[in-house]
């Protein structure tokens, strides 16, 4: 996509820290980073959200080996994996390595509220889809 930054950086025409690359993906450090070693795993073709990325489970393999080679290299104490979607048009996975025991970098913010009732309607709702 023409305008896109990733597909100019997974091209070669923006500059980035690379951390990891193969075929298809490319991997890396985040210039806004939300801790040390904030890293985008960014398929090189382009692809709206990450649940567009036809190997997907690949895609998430290769997030698993760039985040173990990240927490290995920064002695992390584990990893969180994020895909947001609304940041950039061009499907990305968030590896934040992890020095504490409490998940930096980011918020969930507060949790709804939801009944009994509510949650079983959800379920009906997902479970009778086809």
């Amino acid at each position: 996509m023409e305008d896109c930054i990733f597909c100019k950086i997974t091209t070669g025409k923006l500059p980035s820290h690379k951390i990891y690359e193969d075929n298809y993906f490319i991997a890396i450090l985040d210039i806004f980073p939300r801790v040390k070693g904030h890293t985008l795993l960014i398929p090189k073709q382009h692809y709206r959200y990450v649940y567009d990325v036809p190997n997907f489970g690949k895609y998430w393999e290769t997030a698993k080996t760039v985040g173990l080679k990240i927490q290995q290299a920064l002695n992390s104490n584990f990893l969180t994996f994020l895909t947001i979607g609304n940041e950039v048009p061009h499907a990305h996975i968030h590896i934040l390595p992890q020095a504490t025991e409490n998940p930096e970098g980011f918020s969930l913010g507060e949790g709804i509220s939801m009944s009994q009732s509510d949650l079983e309607h959800v379920v009906k709702d997902i479970v009778g889809q086809k």
